[in-house]
């Protein structure tokens, strides 16, 4: 997969009958920014919703445990598992839905429908690195007989077992490396099922009211009810990992790590979705002032004011949002009418002054190299070079700039990084920067600092 994110070219239309509402839903896909995440918008409701893809919007109780649903406010959209897989699978970061009822379409009961219509509105690359959450050791969860355990691996792989006394499924496993290709040729085709002796229960549950042999495979006590034969000899286990791969989804970033699973269904995948994202965020608060610790992170003004120098009216970042030691560094400067240099760039008509962007971008990389050694109090960042800057837009009052810079390269005392400043999604300024790290002591007694 591409190490950019990605959204979709242009909108795209469908629609369907949801699997267990039965109501009619008309869906439409469209292009998001950088940074958005995934959305559904319910434009049949007044102020048309928004329900943002994440584990804190999903909701769970044993009615609902046979599909995955997203609510906020009590507003709902249900069974979104197969869009979603569809999403992640492809590779896809940003994505708006509307849809116009409360339950996704469901054509065949797997993903590759949803796959199409992505393909045909075609996949575009964004200019800004793809987020990652990354399994740095184990985490497992287990309830009920099913069992999930989450390992560090440089990828995305997925190892499903199940197990029905039924003796047309019985016990079935298959594992995959996730990529798109993977995904869209061995798994999106595989479809839903059900045992006919579940499908009464269901029913009676107020679930499956658009329920059919076009968009399930039902197995009864001597083979399949459908008259489209099994898409593979394995096709429900390769289901279940489908729909593992969008529940991942609630994530709101991609995952690498490999996945094992024993009998999972939504309700134990979510659950480990959420000890992931909990763990995640646990990581990203690991600073002690003195060292950042190798994985994403998120320092507040007081946490870059231990490790940076600078101060009023010099201090031009005000927020890292991610800190990846000895890789990448993402920050974030609120641009306000209150700074100083607007009184003079220019009277009745204030503009960032571009060399102040490099700086701020250049303060940005400074906390990624600085928070890389144990002592940054007694650290100084010089600048050595700045290569191949180019300004695309003028930054206003009012602006939140994000500064997005990646380790190029790292030698003993100094580095090279490139270094992006977005608008609003929008690329404004770009430059490559050579710096050099001293110890203070030593700039003192050169007299370097003169």
């Amino acid at each position: 997969m591409s190490s950019k994110q990605m959204t979709i070219a242009r909108e795209a239309s469908f629609a369907g009958i949801g699997l267990h509402s039965g109501k009619p839903v008309a869906m439409t896909f469209k292009p998001a920014g950088i940074d958005s995440g995934i959305r559904f918008i319910r434009t049949d409701l007044n102020g048309k919703p928004e329900i943002r893809v994440s584990v804190a919007n999903a909701v769970q109780s044993k009615e609902i445990s046979r599909r995955t649903v997203l609510g906020k406010d009590n507003i709902h959209v249900s069974t979104v598992e197969h869009v979603l897989a569809a999403v992640v699978g492809l590779g896809i970061d940003n994505l708006t839905i509307e849809l116009d009822g409360p339950e996704i379409a469901e054509p065949d009961g797997s993903s590759s429908p949803f796959v199409e219509i992505l393909k045909q509105a075609g996949l575009a690359e964004q200019d800004a690195p793809k987020r990652y959450i990354e399994v740095k050791s184990p985490v497992s969860v287990s309830s009920d007989g099913s069992e999930l355990v989450a390992l560090p691996y440089d990828g995305l792989r997925v190892s499903f077992t199940i197990d029905f006394a039924h003796p047309l499924i019985g016990t079935q496993y298959a594992s995959f490396e996730i990529t798109a290709d993977v995904f869209e040729k061995h798994l999106a085709p595989a479809r839903t099922f059900s045992l006919v002796a579940d499908v009464e229960m269901l029913k009676k549950h107020g679930l499956i009211k658009g329920g059919s042999l076009k968009n399930s495979i039902v197995v009864g006590d001597n083979g399949i009810l459908n008259e489209e034969p099994l898409r593979f000899p394995d096709e429900f286990v390769r289901h279940k990992i489908l729909d593992l791969i969008g529940d991942l989804a609630l994530l709101g970033a991609q995952l690498k790590g490999h996945i094992i699973a024993l009998k999972s269904g939504h309700a134990s995948n979510i659950q480990l979705v959420k000890r992931l994202h909990e763990n995640f965020q646990v990581a990203r608060k690991a600073f002690s002032g003195r060292h950042v610790r190798d994985v994403p992170s998120m320092l507040s003004i007081e946490e870059i004011q231990e490790i940076m120098p600078h101060r009023y009216p010099f201090l031009l970042v005000d927020r890292i949002v991610e800190l990846e030691k000895g890789k990448r560094v993402v920050g974030i400067k609120n641009v306000t009418i209150n700074e100083p240099f607007f009184a003079g760039h220019f009277p009745g008509h204030p503009i960032m002054p571009a060399v102040l962007i490099i700086e701020a971008m250049a303060q940005v990389g400074g906390v990624l190299l600085l928070s890389m050694v144990e002592n940054p109090k007694a650290k100084l960042v010089y600048f050595m070079a700045i290569d191949k800057a180019k300004f695309r837009k003028p930054v206003f009052p009012g602006d939140q700039i994000r500064f997005e810079l990646e380790m190029k390269k790292l030698m003993l005392s100094s580095c090279k990084m490139k270094g992006y400043a977005y608008v609003d999604g929008k690329l404004v300024a770009e430059a490559e920067l050579l710096s050099v790290l001293m110890d203070r002591d030593e700039v003192r007694r050169k007299g370097l600092n003169r």
